[in-house]
């Protein structure tokens, strides 16, 4: 059986850039605990540390030279700060957007790395705009300023249009926007009714017209076709589940992500003509992400996991389709010892079928289970390597990961049915699924939106949980609303419901309101730099549960944010809430 420190120390590596000529890879690697910059033959070889950090780095190169823009910020706290550094071992970081008070993400390089944009607070704390920075002179510039959540989305070939995804005021709706940088002419790609998203351009190399994804009155994304002259666009490819793509700069090949129940399958298609020339070689059945083309196009590098691989880079020849590994990171598990999860659905309080993966183990039918539940609430959890789950599976329990009412991947509808009001009814899906699994010993575990979903569960369903161990997770909806960072606050109200109109069953649904009906022992791990889910919730639910004598370890991390970013830490942490919940269901079979 694997170790639960063998399972967390199985290291990764993405892929974040190829070089211009196309012979080395910019790798982003977690080999020292925390994830940093590497450089690697394209072939293959040793990787070359270029960044050694205590907090993870992100970056990219600077077109045209052997630089890097470098994204970090401090420890957890997401106001992330803009570098240079050269692209060679041991040289150091270079300010160049640097205000450590706001925060500057989404860096997008122009073509020719002549123009930087980037999205930060700066104006008010709050409101996020578009500032574009010549890298030669230094001057910058605002070009975006209608506020809200919105991001740069990438420069047309020739540099005259910015692209800029905004978030609107309903859940799950986003624009799309050009600004011509020349005039300022703001172009509104996306007019619509209902709520629906829209991706970023993937540019046919003339610049006449993009490709991108969207589910305008579809139920899933597809991919619809921009003619810039025309000003108007039309779907080109639409499929049963979600599509996504992207183009290489050259424009020779467009790839198609699908999204088919959580799997990957990536298609290679001719831009203009949309002819389907074959598919790209996945080492398995799980999941590509981090898709990065050369500059030339003839490779494709990703980052392929799946539960019974931690993940590593790939690099597909665009030709055939073939694939080879680049980077295979250090590892001392056998893969044999490992479970393969199966995809199940079951059928909810009011028939809804709801997906869930299930990890069986070697245990019996009445194994006590864990329910590990995502974040988001708008996000998927799909089948990737997860420590915990292999450990809790190779160790005696069952593990079981829906993905309940709200989560994405799966349509709008289904994204919709936990909006605001229905909010609990997302919680009755755990329920649900507690009785398909026949009732037996459960434990719930979840981060984030997923630990609100741990606290609720056991709030408003006492009788049925064992234990929880929640990470980050949300006590009270009103004063996560209340203490959220300014700019996270309007944002998240689309999805919550708003204070001033919703106080009443914000409070009513919060677990801190129902906290006497609480029973289970509970596990809560928590960041002190935390500014999307503040110490705060953490802390108020630990001392309440405290007082009446439920059991309740609380562990605070001082370096860390919204989550546990530093392999030491999560070494600490997560042998902690096993040996726990050992304990605590050891307790429970005796009595």
């Amino acid at each position: 059986m694997p170790s639960l420190r063998d399972l967390l120390e199985a290291r990764i590596a993405l892929p974040a850039d190829f070089s211009g000529d196309g012979e080395t890879v910019l790798v982003s690697s977690n080999l020292t605990g925390t994830l940093q910059l590497y450089g690697s033959p394209r072939d293959g070889g040793v990787l070359e540390q270029l960044t050694d950090l205590p907090d993870p780095v992100a970056g990219q190169y600077v077109p045209g030279t052997n630089r890097i823009l470098v994204e970090k910020d401090e420890d957890g706290n997401e106001r992330v700060q803009l570098y240079l550094l050269d692209a060679v071992p041991g040289a150091e970081l270079e300010p160049l957007v640097h205000e450590p008070e706001f925060i500057h993400r989404a860096p997008r390089l122009s073509r020719v790395g002549a123009l930087l944009a980037f999205t930060s607070n700066r104006r008010n704390g709050v409101d996020f705009d578009i500032f574009v920075r010549e890298l030669a002179s230094g001057r910058e510039r605002a070009v975006f300023e209608l506020g809200g959540w919105c991001d740069a989305a990438g420069f047309s070939p020739d540099g005259r249009w910015l692209a800029v995804v905004r978030e609107t005021e309903r859940s799950g709706d986003s624009d799309l926007y050009l600004v011509d940088l020349a005039s300022g002419e703001l172009v509104h790609v996306s007019p619509h009714e209902e709520e629906a998203f829209f991706g970023e351009p993937a540019w046919l190399p003339d610049g006449s017209a993009f490709l991108f994804a969207t589910s305008d009155r579809r139920d899933t994304a597809g991919i619809a076709r921009y003619d810039v002259a025309a000003r108007s666009w039309r779907y080109v490819l639409e499929a049963e589940w979600d599509l996504d793509c992207k183009i290489d700069e050259a424009g020779r090949t467009l790839v198609v992500d699908a999204n088919e129940d959580g799997y990957s399958r990536l298609a290679l298609h001719d831009p203009e003509t949309l002819e389907l020339r074959g598919e790209v070689e996945l080492p398995g059945r799980g999941v590509a992400s981090e898709l990065v083309f050369s500059r030339d196009g003839a490779q494709l590098a990703f980052h392929f996991s799946s539960p019974l691989e931690p993940g590593d880079v790939w690099v597909c020849d665009t030709e055939t389709g073939a694939t080879t590994r680049l980077t295979t990171s250090p590892s001392a598990l056998r893969r044999d010892e490992l479970v393969e999860p199966g995809l199940h659905r079951f059928a909810s309080f009011d028939g809804e079928s709801v997906p869930v993966f299930l990890y069986e183990g070697d245990g019996d039918s009445s194994a006590p289970v864990v329910i590990m539940i995502h974040g988001g609430p708008e996000a998927q959890l799909r089948p990737i390597f997860s420590p915990l789950a292999q450990y809790f599976a190779s160790h005696g329990y069952a593990v079981a990961a829906p993905n309940v009412r709200g989560s994405t991947g799966y349509g709008k509808r289904y994204e919709h049915l936990d909006d605001v009001y229905r909010r609990l009814e997302s919680v009755r899906d755990v329920v649900a699924l507690h009785e398909w699994l026949g009732g037996r010993d459960a434990v719930l575990y979840g981060g984030s939106y997923g630990g609100y979903m741990v606290l609720a569960g056991l709030a408003f369903h006492p009788e049925r949980w064992a234990a929880g161990v929640e990470i980050v997770g949300i006590s009270s909806l009103v004063t996560f609303l209340e203490n959220t960072a300014a700019w996270r606050r309007t944002f998240r109200e689309r999805e919550y419901g708003s204070l001033e109109r919703d106080r009443e069953f914000l409070l009513e649904a919060s677990p801190l309101t129902h906290v006497d009906r609480m029973r289970a022992p509970l596990f809560i791990i928590h960041g002190a730099n935390d500014p999307r889910v503040p110490l705060g919730e953490a802390q108020q639910i630990h001392h309440v549960l405290t007082e009446r004598g439920i059991p309740c370890e609380l562990l605070v991390y001082e370096d860390e944010g919204h989550g546990l970013a530093k392999l030491e830490n999560r070494l600490d942490a997560y042998p902690k809430a096993v040996s726990f919940l050992d304990r605590v269901l050891a307790g429970a079979r005796t009595t």
